[in-house]
């Protein structure tokens, strides 16, 4: 259950990119951050009340301003620079980096099967898009390396304040504590650069308004609800290997909202990468189901 809803949300996340190009295109990436973050904290607020210890703000503020600030920055920049299929398919390579973050900082050691499914991934990744062939921006491609490693820590982050906190303070206070850094620094840009932002504000369409939805209340409130349940289950390695909904929803919405598409032989690469990310899981509960069972059977034996 904990890794279905890692993957509802991973999912959901993956949405961000064509929904921004179909219904928010020219949009500054700091305002759509501040869009997404804020009011979608505030919400969860009024539905739930509930405030941090006052230990915990520092450690509280770091993790809106990784988790949320930073990363949501990166989200949009990636949006608004690489096509859709490629910002998802990008972000395929979290789990290599969560196993080495967590071989090389925290001593742990990931398992023969995380190694193996983690650069098949890669693997598939790289043969799913052929980079030769592709004219990428430099900013997006530096943005998708900052989400990466944001996206790591702020789930490690996000782990280690949900065993002190409650996880909707968590989620909650992180939204709120971010989006409002990111409204500091929006405002502080809109003085330098404002007619980005008046276009926007002039230009406001229905179909804005609903792009907008999308991001703050499904993409935001309802995803960021079940990643943060789902990280006191699991670990952030396992929780990284769920995000292989993200290459698939980017790359669906791609091709009903934008027009992207793709030959079978790159969706039968796609069906690998799910294969891959559920494996290793597959695996875990397998070994838990025998340890089980040979309990239960032992006591049979030794009559």
């Amino acid at each position: 259950m904990n890794i279905i809803l890692a993957l509802v949300a991973t999912f959901l996340w993956g949405t961000t990119y064509a929904v921004t190009q179909a219904t928010l295109p020219g949009w500054p990436p700091l305002l759509l951050g501040v869009l997404r973050a804020l009011p979608a904290g505030l919400v969860l607020l009024a539905i739930k009340p509930t405030f941090p210890d006052k230990g915990t703000w520092k450690v509280l503020l770091i993790t809106g301003l990784v988790n949320i600030a930073i990363f949501f920055c990166c989200i949009f920049v990636m949006a608004l620079t690489l096509p859709s299929a490629i910002s998802s398919v990008g972000m395929m390579s979290v789990p290599v980096f969560a196993m080495l973050v967590q071989w090389i900082v925290m001593k742990q050691r990931p398992s023969v099967i995380q190694i193996i499914s983690g650069l098949a991934l890669l693997g598939f990744a790289a043969l799913l898009f052929d980079p030769g062939r592709l004219n990428l921006s430099l900013l997006g491609l530096l943005a998708m390396l900052i989400g990466i490693l944001c996206l790591i820590c702020g789930s490690t982050l996000t782990q280690m304040l949900s065993q002190k906190l409650a996880w909707w303070c968590v989620l909650t206070w992180q939204l709120i504590l971010g989006g409002l850094a990111l409204l500091f620094i929006t405002l502080v840009h809109a003085s330098y650069e404002p007619s980005h932002y008046m276009n926007a504000w002039q230009h406001l369409s229905g179909k804005n308004l609903l792009g907008l939805f999308w991001l703050c209340i499904l993409n935001t409130a309802v995803a960021y609800s079940f990643c943060v349940w789902a990280l006191k289950h699991i670990s952030v390695v396992e929780f990284t290997f769920a995000g292989v909904a993200n290459p698939v929803a980017g790359i669906l919405c791609g091709l009903i909202l934008v027009g992207e598409s793709y030959t079978l032989i790159q969706y039968g690469l796609m069906f690998g990468m799910i294969v891959m990310s559920l494996f290793p899981q597959f695996i875990k509960s397998y070994q838990k189901y025998r340890d089980v069972s040979k309990k239960h059977l032992q006591p049979l034996s030794e009559k």
